[in-house]
């Protein structure tokens, strides 16, 4: 038994074909896709057709990230409150607009959490953030970490959403993170996932980094328009790509923290963005520039 393990794709095609045909060439049929199909690159439609086209040949085991939560939750919420030319909110908006209504009861279908088990192997949990919650992080050391060991009957979990390839232990369990095809940190610009492999009624894993065209990709922000959507970004996802040590989740809260220097209170995604050019040239690596 040998399955290939994906996140955080984040319309990515170019990435997420390279992946693909990685693991095909060598055997693998068998798919576990742990979610945030849309986000930060333009290619959301071109991934979600391909995706359906692997469905319809090979094994998928699909979840629901916390991206598909947010296209559900804006056609829920009436369509409002994304905005072009907002880097807080224009990635979200961009990436709703390719949707179809396929493709948003697809995300509706998909279970935040699935336990799989194979003949002769140790289950598997698989979830996004964590089996509680897309959006919660299990990271190294943390509350949640413990919490989900203990709850968790699986002695394997596999997670994304941090975008960090990686191992945790906890209390007897094992927690896999494959990181990013889409837009992986700390991989020095290649795209990463995991391979599994159960053999003597155990689960062994490798972790792959792999190159691929991330000019293109970079490119493709470009000539899709996504960068006037919003603009500060996707100037760091493309210094991310490159594999400059930068990444979103630090820019927007710097951002959040010059906006409530400035007005007094900050709400997402009302963030100036002078407080995202800032945020952006005071983390920014200074050779990079």
């Amino acid at each position: 038994m040998i399955l290939a393990v994906l996140a955080d794709i984040h319309g990515n095609i170019t990435s997420f074909r390279e992946c693909t045909a990685y693991a095909l060439s060598r055997g693998i049929t068998k798919f576990i896709i742990l979610g945030d199909y849309s986000g930060e690159l333009p290619c959301l439609r071109e991934t979600l057709d391909y995706l359906y086209e692997l469905q319809s040949k090979y094994t998928c085991y699909c979840i629901r990230g916390n991206r598909e939560e947010y296209m559900l939750n804006y056609r829920n919420m009436g369509e409002a409150g994304y905005k072009k030319g907002n880097s807080a909110s224009g990635c979200l908006l961009y990436a709703y607009e390719q949707l179809t209504g396929r493709d948003l009861e697809f995300f509706k279908s998909l279970p935040i959490s699935q336990i799989l088990s194979f003949s002769g192997l140790p289950t598997l949990t698989i979830c996004h953030g964590s089996p509680r919650r897309v959006n919660e992080k299990l990271l190294p050391g943390g509350k949640a970490v413990r919490e989900v060991a203990e709850s968790e009957s699986s002695p394997y979990i596999l997670c994304g959403h941090t975008h960090v390839q990686g191992e945790i232990c906890c209390q007897g369990k094992k927690i896999w993170n494959p990181g990013s095809v889409g837009v992986p940190i700390c991989s020095g610009g290649q795209a990463q996932f995991m391979i599994l492999e159960g053999a003597d009624g155990d689960w062994g894993r490798e972790f792959v980094s792999l190159p691929y065209d991330t000019e293109e990709a970079v490119r493709q922000i470009g000539v899709s328009g996504l960068d006037a959507y919003a603009p500060y970004w996707c100037e760091v996802t493309g210094y991310m790509l490159k594999g400059v040590a930068i990444d979103h989740a630090d820019v927007l809260d710097r951002a959040m923290e010059l906006c409530r220097q400035k007005t007094g209170q900050c709400i997402w995604p009302e963030i100036p963005e002078e407080c995202w050019e800032r945020a952006v040239r005071e983390l920014l690596p200074g050779d990079a520039v």
